[in-house]
């Protein structure tokens, strides 16, 4: 991709992040992500590209902006074809109570390049490069954290692994402990998680559970970036899903 149309895209959450910082704290989430997603819009369609959104605010008759389906950019004929994966605001509770890990996010590809993941729970497990082929989503919790500790040269004892705290993984976070693992638990946005668990430094060696799946594709694309692996399956709850 031209160098040039990277930088734009660039501007485009930082548009939607400037945006919303502005009401960073206020009590105010769904101000903040309309800012964030309105920025984020005016900011594409400023662009010379002929842009998808595949995963956005949900579909056309449930999001006024950014829905999926929805055409950005010039959209002129030599302008590149491409599928945009949007979230203007992840983490809106975080914003509104002035916490850390809220941020805009967005993935690129060419036309076709990124999945369309439905408005439904993905499990996901998230570690680092030099676990990538050691880890198994299907294994049990104690083998993975084994295979991770072994891949990392720790013991399972120094490992940290994020989770969202939610009822559904009570058995979860018994089997970490169980297994003597230590846990950070997050109420909200589990991109920042998932890309600390790539990386050194954050002290956070893993991120396992449960979570929304479109956001699931953008964690994808950034760990693709960052050589992280994810390894995920959808979640079918009810017959609805």
């Amino acid at each position: 991709m031209h160098k040039l149309l990277e930088l734009d895209l660039v501007s485009v959450v930082e548009s939607a992040a400037i945006a919303s910082a502005r009401l960073m704290g206020k009590g105010d989430k769904t101000q903040a992500d309309e800012v964030a997603t309105q920025a984020m819009r005016q900011r594409l369609n400023e662009l010379e590209i002929s842009g998808r959104i595949v995963i956005g605010e949900g579909e056309r008759d449930q999001a006024p902006m950014l829905y999926i389906g929805e055409e950005l950019g010039t959209q002129t004929e030599q302008a590149p074809k491409i599928d945009i994966a949007v979230d203007p605001l992840e983490g809106t509770n975080l914003a509104a109570a002035g916490a850390n890990n809220a941020i805009t996010v967005m993935a690129i590809a060419e036309r076709g390049g990124l999945l369309h993941a439905p408005d439904i729970y993905m499990n996901k497990l998230v570690v680092s490069p030099e676990a990538a082929d050691k880890v198994d989503i299907n294994a049990p919790v104690a083998d993975n954290l084994q295979a991770l500790a072994k891949a990392l040269g720790r013991t399972v004892a120094e490992l940290v692994v994020v989770v969202l705290e939610r009822d559904r993984h009570d058995k979860l976070i018994a089997d970490i402990r169980k297994a003597g693992a230590r846990i950070k638990l997050i109420t909200d946005g589990d991109i920042m998680p998932a890309l600390a668990a790539t990386i050194k430094g954050p002290n956070i060696h893993a991120l396992m559970g449960v979570g929304a799946a479109p956001e699931g594709v953008i964690t994808a694309a950034a760990l693709k970036c960052l050589k992280g692996t994810m390894q995920a399956h959808f979640v079918i709850r009810d017959d609805q899903d």
